[in-house]
């Protein structure tokens, strides 16, 4: 079983190769590469184990670990987790943003959200959570889909587990995958 640390460290040696490894004429190339590189060899069968394309339960050893971190140049797997604790780009955080929190909303208030490129949708929200979609613009959310959330974030993405659509749950949706949303408000009741 694979740590956080060590999946991101396979997410780092796949963006420095340029390239996902994902069949065994990957592997196999990668471990030539590391051999070329570092002039030293992991096999593309232990490469397999760590990425998860065989099962196996086996632990990964530090001295494989200690090569896939050298590829990424750190001096080692340790340093690149003590990178990882310290690095603003992997830290949690508080942080401050304008949101709406279904919360803070009573039954029928409509709420109006947009994302780029121009979608927009205005909710109303139902209580408990929960909206409909009122009005559309160039999404492929329809008017009648609800769903629950429990805030709006402005910057950040909507994440969805599902749409209820006719009676059905659809598939996981974002909204505002790069760049989240950038409209984000309340309607007042005259409006």
């Amino acid at each position: 079983m694979n740590t956080p640390e060590i999946e991101e460290l396979k997410s780092l040696v796949e963006k420095k190769y340029g390239r996902i490894l994902s069949t065994t004429t990957d592997f196999e190339e990668f471990s030539m590469e590391l051999k070329r590189q570092l002039q030293k060899e992991i096999s593309s069968s232990t490469l397999k184990r760590i990425w998860g394309y065989v099962n196996d339960t086996h632990k990964t050893r530090k001295y494989t670990l200690d090569i896939l971190a050298n590829y990424i140049e750190h001096d080692n797997f340790d340093s690149f987790v003590a990178w990882l604790k310290t690095s603003v780009h992997y830290n949690s955080s508080f942080f401050d943003a304008c949101q709406i929190l279904s919360s803070d909303l009573n039954t029928g208030q409509l709420v109006e959200i947009g994302w780029s490129p121009n979608r927009q949708l205005l909710l109303c929200y139902l209580g408990n959570s929960k909206y409909e979609v009122m009005e559309t613009r160039n999404s492929k959310v329809q008017i009648g889909d609800r769903f629950v959330t429990g805030c709006f974030i402005k910057g950040q993405p909507l994440i969805l587990p599902f749409i209820e659509r006719h009676g059905q749950n659809t598939s996981p949706f974002v909204a505002g995958r790069n760049g989240g949303l950038n409209l984000l408000s309340v309607k007042k009741e005259d409006q």
